[in-house]
């Protein structure tokens, strides 16, 4: 601010998983390699604590194996994006999500592009630039935009970083999973043809697997801020958390009601909507959800939404819970992630 240096932040969303994280270091590396005369440094920003990043086990994992340290990247809390953006020095390009959280609306006059993989909840006028397309994974987007580019940007690490991310992203480009689309197969040939030394698809997505789900040693605090999303309304805010152990070896987990009353009541949440998946050997997906809060009215109205929902419907078998103020259920409709969820809950607020 004090240089009058102007920043080009390129965003990924508040839960900062994989895809969030890899478009954005891919897309700002992109960005700052190919722009002409560039005024502003191209920052990749991980939308969380520093504090947090212990907890994106994939993420670290992954990144530790193509040798880029965790000092040489940059966390939300180490960069004063409503400062950059009151001396009018910010610029921000959104991946894998297009809507700002409530306590960003400030910075939404500083957004200059859009990549995201959601269907769209709000129109951005120009001179934004959007790309949303449906695809399984941000890093799709952002493997195209890459491969559009002048030859030679695209180096073996950022290849292997995409590559990654998809195979996690779409289970292993299985069609049984229900996320992967012909662009991410294409776009996984395309990186392979490029780099033929990528590894095979079953070692990748298995090392990647098994260190996202890998929660042993982890509070159930943790657990719950591992893979946060959260939805707010004029009076309510609502915590959706992707579980990474099955649902009935969490709710049996000890003090469980307590660590989830501490946890909302310290951020200030109504309620919380916890999501498990797991998949079996052919890359089938179980999904369960429980909603837990401790108003009543509250708990019956998300119960409601979602059990009533038709876009997509979910097909909800009820669960024994432990707990009077956690409704567990099965997801008989598998495919319907959280992403499809969202919107239902957001609705339903």
């Amino acid at each position: 601010i004090r240089r009058h240096q102007e920043i080009h932040v390129v965003m990924g969303n508040e839960a900062c998983d994989l895809d969030s994280t890899i478009s954005a270091l891919a897309l700002a590396y992109f960005l700052a390699q190919t722009s002409p005369a560039p005024k502003a440094a191209f920052i990749p920003v991980l939308n969380i604590p520093r504090a947090d990043f212990a907890l994106r086990t994939e993420t670290t994992f992954l990144l530790r194996e193509r040798g880029i340290p965790a000092a040489s990247l940059i966390f939300r809390d180490e960069i004063d994006l409503g400062g950059l953006h009151h001396a009018g020095l910010l610029s921000l390009t959104l991946v894998d999500h297009h809507v700002l959280p409530g306590a960003d609306a400030a910075l939404e006059e500083a957004v200059v592009e859009v990549l995201d993989h959601r269907p769209l909840e709000r129109d951005r006028g120009p001179p934004c630039q959007v790309t949303v397309e449906l695809v399984g994974s941000c890093a799709t987007l952002v493997t195209e935009r890459i491969l559009q580019g002048p030859p030679g940007v695209l180096d073996r690490t950022t290849a292997a970083l995409l590559h990654g991310t998809i195979l996690l992203d779409c289970i292993n480009l299985s069609p049984a999973a229900g996320k992967v689309t012909p662009r991410d197969v294409a776009c996984v040939a395309l990186l392979e043809e490029r780099f033929p030394e990528l590894p095979a698809h079953d070692a990748v997505f298995g090392a990647l697997q098994a260190a996202k789900f890998d929660v042993s040693g982890l509070t159930t605090e943790q657990m719950l801020r591992k893979d946060l999303k959260v939805l707010s309304s004029d009076e309510l805010v609502l915590g959706i958390s992707g579980i990474f152990v099955d649902l009935e070896t969490f709710l049996q987990r000890p003090g469980l009601l307590q660590d989830l009353e501490a946890f909302c009541q310290g951020r200030g949440y109504a309620g919380l909507v916890l999501m498990t998946v797991s998949f079996n050997e052919h890359y089938e997906p179980t999904r369960k959800l429980a909603v837990y809060s401790q108003h009543e009215p509250l708990r019956g109205t998300l119960c409601r939404a979602l059990e009533e929902a038709t876009a997509p419907s979910l097909l909800l078998q009820p669960l024994p819970s432990p707990w009077p103020c956690v409704a567990a259920y099965a997801q008989g409709n598998a495919v319907a992630s959280r992403k499809k969820v969202l919107p239902i809950l957001r609705a339903a607020l």
